[in-house]
């Protein structure tokens, strides 16, 4: 049982990325996935978590309107699209598992070894 979070880099503000979440050793359609991150210093914060329904729920209210989160249980991955990048969202995501969302990172588990970003000002 594995996620593999990928997909960060090296962006301007203002800019755009995609992260992926790709599932293994399991069925994702089963699972609501939930994104973090976790920025130098500081601890891990909940950015949202996507149902098995497909519906986000938003935990970070800085990344709404910004943010959105996909899935594709096809290719059991999770996507989140970032766009209008802001030096304040460089921070490592993780992605975790859970059957229901929940706003308690402590609560999920499966966690990935997470993908950095880094938002240059």
């Amino acid at each position: 049982v594995q996620l593999q979070a990928s997909g960060g880099g090296l962006v301007q503000t203002g800019g755009s990325l995609r992260l992926s979440c790709a599932a293994s050793g399991f069925t994702l359609d089963y699972y609501a996935i939930g994104r973090f991150r976790q920025a130098p210093g500081k601890e891990r914060e909940g950015v949202l978590c996507i149902g098995t329904t497909g519906i986000s729920t938003y935990y970070a209210e800085s990344v709404k309107g910004r943010f959105t989160a996909s899935r594709d249980n096809a290719d059991n991955t999770v996507y989140l699209q970032m766009n209008s990048l802001k030096p304040e969202d460089t921070a490592i995501y993780y992605c975790a598992r859970r059957y229901l969302c929940s706003d308690s990172p402590r609560s999920f588990n499966s966690w990935g070894q997470g993908t950095l970003v880094t938002v240059s000002s």
